[in-house]
């Protein structure tokens, strides 16, 4: 079989088919624009996200234009943030005095909040217990009393649900411990005071 990694191709005069894309440029001028300089123009140059002076939008696209503000009374509108995220829940983030999730921002103000705690707790002898009782059980009767051992173990989901303004979303946050099943129950409830 052929050598299948031969290497760079040769130098070649420039304009011929097959052209090394790396070899170095003729009388060692710079490179034509490439890759990291689109519109064709050289560093420096605005390049892919920078309007031009005096542009004009592409063909077939509107010239840019103000949004209107909505009608009054036309439901909840979401207004300019003032301030980080207060607290997230899932796919519910409570910012300023909006609620927002995939069903649409909604009015932190008189929101009705929900939680579900779905999550179970089982108690089980682990493994590793059950090893050193009966390794032990074989020197001594005591090795009974690594069968005392026990481990909880959570599994399930915290459902939270969210009603304002004409609006209902719920999400699942998934739990593994009680700790976080109650840091999800706190959580809930912070909100709570937040809506009132």
């Amino acid at each position: 079989m052929a050598n299948q990694y031969p290497g760079p191709p040769p130098e070649q005069p420039p304009g011929q088919p097959g052209q090394n894309p790396y070899a170095t440029p003729p009388a060692g001028g710079p490179a034509d624009a490439g890759y990291g300089y689109p519109q064709g123009g050289r560093p420096g140059d605005p390049g892919y996200g920078y309007p031009q002076a005096g542009s004009q939008p592409p063909p077939g696209f509107p010239p840019p234009t103000a949004a209107a503000p909505p009608p009054p009374g036309a439901g909840f509108q979401a207004g300019p943030q003032t301030g980080g995220m207060a607290l997230s829940l899932g796919d519910i983030a409570v910012s300023g005095d909006t609620i927002m999730t995939p069903a649409g921002p909604m009015p932190l103000k008189g929101a009705i909040w929900t939680a579900t705690d779905m999550s179970r707790t089982e108690e089980k002898i682990p493994a590793h217990a059950v090893v050193l009782a009966i390794v032990f059980f074989l020197f001594c009767l005591l090795g009974l009393l690594f069968l005392l051992m026990k481990e909880r173990v959570t599994t399930g989901f915290v459902q939270v649900t969210v009603n304002s303004g004409g609006r209902h979303h719920s999400t699942m946050v998934p739990v593994q411990s009680r700790e976080q099943v109650m840091y999800v129950l706190n959580q809930v409830n912070y909100a709570r005071s937040l809506s009132v």
